[in-house]
């Protein structure tokens, strides 16, 4: 093949690394994906049609394990939450919260948040993009894997409407300044903060966190706006 012609597999921000997914995660995945799922295609969502109704909708990237995702669509029944996760064994639990919980405002789509923000959220439409606990990639030569990078910085920006909140919060001090530093250098963006922000209230205190702050692990949030 040419070299003109080669092609290379995009940089991903992550690894879908294997993980015990539970009797349990596994039936809420085969028996919730359809009802709660959104699956993947390059064309932009309706986001009225998908959640039967008009509200703000709010992008969680990464949601992991569901247990933070879940508690703010429960305390935030007026708005919708589209989950963003690969890894089956997070989704799994977290479809199994929402139904156990009677949880009716979020769905989910397993496929690569790059892909799906820039293919099925439309622009402007975001009232918020949470980005909570991404992988730190720590090592120097694994720093390109990292999703906070000036390009999805201003694909992000640009799906927010105005007044939206783009929230990242960090425990790795390394990556939150390097994502401040990109963040702002977003023309759209304005930093709600000088530097680092108080962690909002409206964003729950994680078991990780937790256990990490016990540890005396420093937290880092950032909250921009779009102008």
């Amino acid at each position: 093949m040419p070299p003109s012609l080669v092609t290379h597999p995009p940089i991903r921000s992550y690894v879908l690394r294997q993980g015990r997914f539970s009797p349990a995660q596994q039936r809420a995945y085969a028996d919730l994906m359809p009802r709660l799922g959104v699956a993947y295609r390059p064309a932009p969502l309706d986001f009225a049609a998908v959640f039967g109704r008009e509200a703000p909708v709010v992008a969680e990237i990464g949601s992991g394990m569901g247990e933070t995702t879940a508690r703010i669509a429960a305390e935030n029944p007026g708005t919708d939450y589209l989950a963003i996760e690969v890894h089956a064994p997070g989704v799994g639990s977290l479809l199994k919260r929402l139904d156990a919980e009677g949880i009716a405002n979020v769905r989910v789509v397993t496929h690569d948040a790059v892909e799906v923000m820039r293919d099925m959220v439309p622009e402007g439409s975001l009232a918020a993009i949470h980005v909570f606990f991404p992988d730190p990639w720590p090592k120097k030569r694994h720093h390109k894997r990292r999703l906070l990078q000036p390009g999805f910085a201003a694909l992000a920006a640009s799906r927010l409407a105005p007044g939206g909140h783009l929230h990242v919060a960090t425990d790795w001090q390394d990556y939150a300044e390097h994502v401040l530093a990109v963040l702002s250098e977003v023309p759209i963006l304005r930093n709600t903060a000088e530097g680092f922000a108080p962690r909002p209230p409206a964003r729950p205190e994680t078991k990780f966190e937790r256990r990490g702050r016990r540890l005396g692990h420093g937290v880092w949030d950032l909250v921009f706006v779009r102008g």
